[in-house]
């Protein structure tokens, strides 16, 4: 998970609409389902849908009034939070 590339996506959602995101993850995950996907490429598609989610997310806490910056740390805060538990 990359904040940078997170903040990337939130700004495609602002500017287009996070349908577009959604969709992405559906083909994702129904990519990774398949027998022939290879344990590498399941991990790229694991780290693209974590950033796809972040950036979902971070989009829901601008929504709800917090400024992007606010809600990259906040995102980011809760992460590092469940990995040290």
């Amino acid at each position: 998970m990359r904040l940078p590339l997170i903040k990337h996506l939130h700004q495609f959602i602002a500017e287009n609409d996070e349908d577009f995101v959604e969709e992405t993850i559906e083909v994702l995950e129904h990519l990774a389902d398949h027998d022939n996907v290879k344990k590498a490429e399941l991990d790229v598609i694991g780290e693209l849908l974590s950033n796809l989610y972040g950036s979902l997310e971070v989009n829901k806490m601008v929504k709800e009034g917090k400024t992007e910056k606010e809600a990259s740390n906040l995102f980011m805060k809760r992460v590092l939070g469940s990995i040290d538990k």
